[in-house]
């Protein structure tokens, strides 16, 4: 049986019937996030089913019709990537993907979905290699664009699950799109960069929002800058440099225990270049909420760099500087 090194000690292999007893347990683990979305994890709940699961797929494999692989972390396995569809008589084949919590923010399933598709296109002369998402499954989604897929468009109430004809987004790459081996994708088209700027900079935003009941996790802002990442102050009389650890913990401590509440923060402007793989954000935003009971609005500016990884766009630093308050109570520094 092959193994692929995946890196951050993570091995990509098949995943075979005799494996089914480690296969539910991580579907156990899983199934809150995949179940909503994958079919079959609803199927694969007892020993029994879940070897069926793992069967259905040795015998698509053994046909050249399928096939799914696990990605193990530190020797537990964590999600996987699988060919869904593979008819090599067309040169089309589909890809997909699942991940439980623990294997997250690595860039696994980027860098495993990469290494079969590298196989589709160069060892099997496939044509094109799709990714089928559920409009609304915006992980799958933002992983077919981290691939540099296309959208190719939508099949409207395409699939039924539980009871709900859902809407269906495809994504494709062809054969003479993909990279040379050894190169990671560039992205679609400047759009698709655009977009993913986009997307971090609203995630970085979103993950301070605590109106309405809802619990703030900061822990998603590791997952959207490089490791190395710098965030700072530029609010006194001196900067105030943070690694990523030492931004997050006060901050979601002052969003979790009672300190600020009813908080958000968002973009109202920006303006954004793109030249290769570095990127530069200039943005103007507006946040407000309750410090220790007194209502509060702010706004300010902020400067963001960018860095392409080969697991896609990452933020690598962050300034900020705000504006004089426009109200009593406002936290110096409170977010971002």
């Amino acid at each position: 049986m092959f193994t692929l090194p995946l890196g951050d000690d993570a091995l990509l292999r098949p995943l075979e019937p005799w494996q089914a007893p480690e296969f539910l347990a991580h579907m156990d683990r899983a199934r809150p996030i995949v179940d909503p979305w994958i079919p079959w994890a609803a199927l694969s709940t007892d020993l029994e089913s879940a070897t069926t699961t793992l069967q259905r797929y040795a015998d698509r494999q053994a046909a050249d019709a399928g096939r799914i692989y696990g990605i193990w972390l530190a020797g537990t396995l964590v999600g996987g990537v699988l060919f869904p569809r593979f008819d090599a008589d067309t040169g089309v084949c589909e890809i997909g993907c699942w991940l439980e919590p623990a294997g997250e923010g690595r860039g696994l399933v980027n860098r495993a979905s990469r290494a079969l598709i590298d196989w589709a296109f160069r060892a099997r002369g496939m044509s094109r290699v799709e990714w089928w998402a559920a409009t609304g499954n915006t992980r799958s989604i933002e992983a077919a664009r981290r691939l540099g897929m296309t959208r190719d468009g939508v099949l409207r109430k395409h699939s039924p699950y539980r009871g709900v004809r859902r809407d269906i987004e495809v994504w494709s790459v062809l054969a003479d799109e993909w990279p040379p081996a050894g190169q990671a994708p560039r992205g679609a088209s400047a759009s698709a960069d655009q977009a993913e700027l986009d997307r971090l900079m609203a995630v970085f935003t979103g993950a301070f929002t605590n109106t309405g009941g809802r619990r703030p996790d900061l822990g998603v802002i590791r997952d959207i800058f490089i490791p190395q990442g710098r965030i700072i102050a530029n609010v006194g009389d001196e900067p105030v440099i943070y690694d990523l650890d030492a931004f997050i913990e006060p901050r979601q401590k002052m969003l979790t225990d009672g300190t600020l509440t009813e908080f958000s923060e968002w973009e109202v402007s920006q303006r954004t270049e793109i030249f290769g793989s570095v990127a530069h954000r200039f943005s103007a935003y507006r946040k407000s909420g309750h410090h220790n009971g007194e209502w509060f609005e702010g706004s300010g500016h902020k400067t963001t760099q960018y860095l392409r990884t080969p697991d896609g766009w990452r933020m690598s630093s962050l300034a900020w500087d705000d504006a004089p308050a426009t109200a009593v109570g406002q936290p110096p520094g409170s977010s971002v």
